[in-house]
This record gives structure tokens, C-alpha cells and sequence, in this order.
């Protein structure tokens, strides 16, 4: 038995674990990869925006927090697979097959890319799929990329490509892209560019490596194939809340709903971070949002 479960150890989850330690509330960690951090071992551009600390990626910022938990009197389970979740009755199976049970649960689990779900997706990564122009760009230099997204990370990337690629490729389902404006007009004054509106990518091709893909466009009679060795994949993100959907209150994007103290539609079950913030989902939102449920948990246990 603990008094709290968090479920993910990225900035909420270890905000919400160093304020029950500091609280004096068991608590126990739960963290599906590898090492703990979550998004941030995404975020591979300078941080500037986190009053109080700079690091020049998320890595970085993620030490940090490791640091401020080191001496913290929290259990950190990690590489961790939940087989399935009871929230009223705030029960954690493991597929391990241990049962954990707690008196409240703090749901910190973030996101995860949107995936287009199209055939060669998931055989090309690592063998042109790119993760993130500003880490892998000098890795791409040289080759013809397709950039797949209409928005602000989308047209982004397209143009720290264009600084190394010959030809970058945008390709976007809209008639308008969503990005801002200040992209836009760099994405439309860019000579190695070629946005391709009204259209999607059907699938990625090749052999070892990716070598094209088939693109539908709304002007075209027919989808066409255009030589590419690399894709990047801008197209969103979406909550990782599949395994407590039908549990409790989740939006029309699988959101969690929670009120100002974090609470959900279930009694002492709480959620943080970006899984229940679709507006602005930020580092230092989701820091402050794990501190919010500590301190209200730590409250309604003291009575």
C-alpha cells in the first residue's frame, strides 16, 4: 500500500514526486521507458523559457531534475509495462503480475507523436525517418527530404532542413498551413522549399533505406511517386491516456478533463502535465501542476 502512485516521471510526474516526498507521503513512481525525463528527451533545441534554470536541450533541463529528486525518499520504478489500471479502486496491475494499490493516483503519462498509420511508417524508422531536424539535419545533409504537417514544428524543420537539403518537400492535407505567419513567409521565399497543400502521403517506399514516397494530391488524376531519402513526421500529438479511456472524463482528443486542483471525474485521481493540458502544454506547467496535486493529496490525507 502507498499513499500515491504517479504513473510517468516526466516534469510532472517528478514535480508531483518531489512534493510527496517533501510532504511525507509514500509514494511510488511508475515509468514505462528506460530513464526517466519523458518529453524532454525529445526537446532537442535550447530551453530559455523555464524561469530559473537554462539547459541547451531537454536532456539537460531532465538532469537537473534528477538532480533536485536524487536525495528524495520516493520509490522510481522504471521500464515498468502496466498490464491494466482500476481507478476507483485505485489499483495498478503490473504485467509483471504485482498488484499495487494506493489511496490516490497521480496520472502523468504526456504524449505521444501522431502517427499517419500509412505502410512503411514504422519499417523506415531509423533508415530515413527523422526524428528531429535540429539534432539529425547534419546526419540528412545532402539528401531530398518530404516534411509531412501543416503546423508551426512542420514548417520549422522544413526550413532547418533547407539550410543542408537540396530539396525539402512539404506536403500538408489543408488548404493553408497552420503555422505562423513568420514561418510561412519564409517557407514561401525559400527557393529549396515546395509546398504541396490539399495533398498526403500514401505510404513510404523502398528497400533498405527510403527511397520515395506516394503522394495524393487534390489537383492530381492520380496519386504519383516522388524520390526522396528522408521524411520527417510533423503532423501533432495526442495524450497517452488509451489505457484509462472509459475510466474517467476524457475530452474528444482523449484529453484528460481535470478542474483547478487537478482532480478528475474520479475521486483522488488526479492528472498533470500534458496528458490533461491540450492548450499549453508547457515544462513549467507541468511542474507546477504536479506541486498542485502533491499539496491537495497531502491535504485531504491529513484530515
Amino acid at each position: 500500500m502507498h499513499d500515491v502512485v504517479i504513473i510517468g516521471a516526466g516534469p510532472g510526474g517528478l514535480s508531483a514526486a518531489r512534493w510527496c516526498d517533501e510532504l511525507g507521503l509514500d509514494t511510488l513512481v511508475l515509468e514505462q521507458a528506460e530513464e526517466v525525463g519523458g518529453q524532454l528527451l525529445s526537446v532537442h533545441n535550447r530551453i530559455e523559457n523555464y524561469l530559473g534554470a537554462q539547459a541547451g536541450n531537454g536532456r539537460e533541463l531532465r538532469d537537473l531534475f534528477v538532480e533536485q529528486t536524487k536525495d528524495c525518499d520516493f520509490d522510481m520504478w522504471t521500464n515498468v509495462e502496466i498490464d491494466n489500471v482500476d481507478l476507483k479502486a485505485k489499483r495498478v496491475a503490473l504485467k509483471s503480475g504485482e498488484q499495487l494499490q494506493s489511496i490516490a493516483i497521480i496520472i502523468a503519462t504526456g504524449l505521444r507523436r501522431r502517427r499517419l498509420g500509412i505502410p512503411g511508417e514504422t519499417e523506415f524508422e531509423g533508415r530515413g525517418l527523422i526524428e528531429s531536424a535540429t539534432r539529425d539535419r547534419d546526419q540528412f545533409a545532402g539528401k531530398d527530404v518530404c516534411v509531412i504537417g501543416g503546423g508551426d514544428a512542420a514548417a520549422e524543420n522544413a526550413l532547418l532542413l533547407a539550410e543542408v537539403c537540396p530539396t525539402v518537400t512539404l506536403v500538408h492535407r489543408g488548404k493553408k498551413m497552420r503555422a505562423r505567419r513568420e514561418f510561412t513567409e519564409q517557407l514561401n521565399t525559400n527557393h529549396c522549399i515546395t509546398v504541396f497543400p490539399e495533398s498526403r502521403v500514401l505510404r513510404i517506399i523502398g528497400d533498405e533505406q527510403v527511397e520515395a514516397v506516394e503522394i495524393e494530391r487534390a489537383q492530381a488524376i492520380k496519386p504519383f511517386q516522388m524520390a526522396v531519402q528522408s521524411v520527417l513526421i510533423r503532423i501533432g500529438w495526442e495524450p497517452n491516456t488509451d489505457f484509462i479511456r472509459g475510466q474517467l472524463e476524457l475530452d474528444e482528443q482523449g484529453y484528460v478533463i481535470v478542474g483547478s486542483q487537478q482532480e478528475t471525474s474520479v475521486a483522488n485521481v488526479f492528472a498533470i502535465g500534458d496528458a490533461a493540458n491540450p492548450l499549453a502544454p508547457t515544462i513549467a506547467g507541468a511542474v507546477g501542476a504536479g506541486a498542485t496535486a502533491a499539496k491537495v493529496i497531502a491535504a485531504r490525507l491529513q484530515k
